[in-house]
């Protein structure tokens, strides 16, 4: 319960900064300082949570097909599945650095 409020107020702190960043100072550039700090910031969070997630996830498949070889077969479908939602997670968060990156917001 702890740690995803803190997680959660972590993001919002992170979304925050980004969007409160002033215009680049070169005319060109599409990102400004804080933006580019916030979506590292971001991005190197979900990669590590969701590496956290993955391997606690093949820690208990291989728990599981030791204690239970004829059970490998259902626990590796099961891995899999779930390997590739922790990855999609990781894949959205990508996406939301992106938009934060490059997307101006309204009003700018």
């Amino acid at each position: 319960m702890r740690k995803s409020l803190l997680m959660t107020l972590a993001m919002v702190l992170v979304a925050s900064a980004a969007y409160a960043s002033d215009a680049p100072a070169a005319a060109g550039a599409a990102v400004g300082p804080v933006a580019a700090w916030a979506t590292a910031i971001g991005m190197a969070v979900a990669a590590g949570l969701c590496g956290l997630g993955q391997g606690m996830g093949l820690k208990a498949a291989c728990e599981g097909t030791a204690r239970n070889p004829e059970a490998g077969g259902k626990l590796t479908v099961t891995l899999i599945l779930g390997l590739a939602f922790i990855e999609s997670l990781a894949i959205y968060a990508l996406v939301v650095n992106l938009i934060l990156l490059f997307v101006k917001p309204l009003g700018a």
